[in-house]
């Protein structure tokens, strides 16, 4: 689904210095897979997930989505892919604190010119009610916890039925139980609608939710790292 060549992210730090992030990347993520990505902070993982989304262009190589090179769409249609095949989890949940769960949920369709505005908050009541949050419809972000909050970002990326779910570091400041319920929601998830995840993060033990996993270092994909259950 997502393939990597020779990929290479170089970030400048003067004009003579620069900060390799990325070092000739070669990956290929299938479709249908749960890969697990693990690595130290400033391994690449966050860099290679933003490259895998187009969100940045890389220094060399290509990074091709569908069979689609990313540089070789312009913004506008670089923008609708992501919006309508991609669906986002971040760290830190980025919702908005005036607007209600329902609304935050919405939020992608609303500001959608075409059809996809319509059936926004049915769609989203259906996937805050499969999330249990069904009773929270009309709680602002204050008024949860942690835990519901990541589960409010994974509503709002599995909106527009995204046909895969980038997740970066989506567990980091949660307590054990917590990370646990939401991994488990990942992984059922995946088993029920066939989604391609791919989550990045420091934790080896999470490797245990994936069907893949890949370990970085260095800004490079170690070798015969790609593992399969």
């Amino acid at each position: 689904m997502i393939v990597f060549e020779n990929v290479t992210k170089a970030y400048p730090v003067d004009k003579k210095n620069r900060v390799i992030a990325l070092q000739e990347v070669n990956l290929e993520i299938p479709h249908g897979a749960f890969l697990v990505i693990t690595g130290r902070s400033g391994s690449g993982k966050t860099t290679l997930l933003n490259l895998a989304a187009g969100l940045t262009r890389p220094t060399a190589g290509r990074v091709l989505f569908e069979d689609v090179d990313w540089r070789s769409l312009p913004d506008h249609r670089q923008s609708l892919l992501r919006n309508h095949k991609i669906g986002f989890v971040f760290q830190f949940p980025s919702l908005l604190p005036s607007l209600t769960a329902l609304e935050n949920v919405a939020l992608p369709r609303i500001f959608d010119q075409g059809r996809a505005r319509q059936g926004a908050y049915e769609r989203a009541r259906g996937l805050l009610r499969s999330l249990a949050l069904g009773d929270k419809l009309g709680a602002y972000p204050r008024q949860l916890s942690v835990g519901q909050q990541q589960r409010l970002v994974i509503a709002r990326a599995l909106l527009n039925e995204p046909e895969i779910l980038l997740a970066d570091e989506p567990t980091s400041d949660l307590d054990e139980q917590t990370e646990s319920e939401i991994m488990e929601l990942f992984r059922q998830l995946h088993a029920n609608t066939g989604i391609t995840i791919v989550l990045v993060t420091h934790s080896t033990q999470l490797i245990r939710y994936g069907t893949h996993s890949i370990k970085m270092a260095d800004g490079r994909v170690l070798p015969c790292s790609l593992l399969e259950k």
